[in-house]
């Protein structure tokens, strides 16, 4: 990105016209003024988005041109004899900046306490209209045309097996990789994954849970206070108005930064107090800058508009009776759903794997990374 660009994005957060203060102790009316008033002074005059790039470009990327749209990937492959290929989607707010942190205990596991027989050759594509992949400029590019995009890319590649990762829009991709069952496709791992099934669903609406454990009716409970308190609000807004939204987060790097902040779930942490909490400010900010400097806030935001009305989560909606493909599923204890085994187990007709982790959340693979490849690893095991 050009010297220009950033010292406009620099201007641009030191003129920030401010609102006042918000009226509560906490997050519920959105991202808190004091708090990113203190990471857009950070973002506006210590943050080097120079360091950013250099991760990237420390990275083998490529560019492809599919169903009429360039698509971004890194591409990394295994020193390792036998590698399984594996493909990765990001999500919303997310980018490939969240995995980048994976490559290396994927690709190489003999340096990061695994096997050799465990390797991956790892490819990582920017979902349409998000980086550095191109904005489409047409509709209609929902679940399935990423899907079937994203099998092109791994033939493209030369792969003849593989397997599929994702969580959020990811997971829905993946799911829609499943379901597609194209030949090369051995498997596919979520760890956000369709199954809220009718009698969870009903549950969820206030019918009694009879035959729930308990820990089942606290999942249930949680995921309920979290969309009764307006955990959901921005999906709304983005599947009704991508557009309308985009204006303002275009034109405001702060106005981003808050959207994503609280919509994103980055508000949890702690921005660099920790130092060895991941993902640091600087990460946090890698990710905004990237969807700044890259004017994707708006065709991003499409994505719900492209697949409005569909709940990731619901069995029904995202036809996990159609996949055959065997699925492996971990679920975070942090996520705001906490899929349940029994759960799972009726959603997915071939699922091979099911595990809950001891730590992280929804973006896990950016906060644990190691501890996210080793349940890649246990997950596709059976499938090499």
């Amino acid at each position: 990105m050009s010297d220009e660009a950033l010292a406009d994005l620099r201007r641009r957060l030191q003129a920030t016209r401010w609102p006042d203060r918000e009226t509560v102790a906490d997050p519920s009316q959105g991202a808190q003024l004091a708090k990113l008033q203190e990471l857009v002074r950070y973002w506006g005059s210590d943050y080097d988005w120079r360091k950013a790039e250099a991760k990237l470009n420390a990275l083998p990327q490529f560019m492809t041109t599919i169903d009429r749209v360039d698509i971004h990937f890194i591409h990394v492959r295994s020193p390792h004899k036998d590698a399984l290929p594996l493909i990765i989607t990001h999500g919303w707010p997310g980018s490939v900046f969240e995995q980048i942190k994976l490559i290396g205990p994927l690709t190489d596991p003999t340096s990061f306490g695994g096997r050799a027989e465990d390797a991956f050759d790892v490819v990582i594509p920017s979902l349409p209209g998000f980086g550095f992949s191109e904005r489409p400029a047409e509709s209609g590019w929902g679940l399935e045309r990423i899907g079937s995009a994203w099998a092109v890319l791994m033939q493209r590649l030369g792969y003849t097996r593989y397997v599929a990762q994702g969580g959020d829009w990811g997971a829905g991709v993946v799911q829609a990789m499943g379901r597609q069952a194209p030949a090369e496709l051995l498997g596919i791992h979520s760890n956000l994954p369709a199954a809220i099934t009718n009698e969870v669903g009903a549950a969820l609406g206030g019918a009694p849970a009879a035959g729930f454990s308990e820990k089942e009716r606290a999942a249930v409970d949680d995921l309920r206070a979290y969309v009764g308190n307006g955990g959901l609000a921005y999906l709304v807004m983005m599947g009704a108005r991508p557009q309308a939204v985009g204006y303002g987060l275009t034109d405001s790097p702060t106005g981003l930064a808050g959207w994503m902040l609280v919509h994103g779930g980055f508000d949890k942490w702690t921005y660099g107090k920790d130092p060895k909490q991941s993902p640091t400010r600087d990460d946090v900010l890698d990710n905004f800058t990237l969807y700044w400097l890259t004017n994707t806030a708006a065709s991003s935001a499409r994505i719900y508009w492209e697949n409005r009305g569909r709940d990731l989560i619901s069995a029904a909606a995202q036809k996990t009776d159609e996949i055959s493909v065997p699925v492996a599923i971990t679920v975070f204890p942090d996520e705001v759903f906490r899929a349940q085994e029994s759960w799972a187990r009726r959603a997915f007709r071939n699922l091979i794997y099911f595990n809950e982790a001891d730590r992280g959340g929804h973006f896990a693979m950016w906060e644990h990374p190691e501890l996210f490849a080793a349940e890649l690893r246990a997950a596709f095991r059976s499938l090499r």
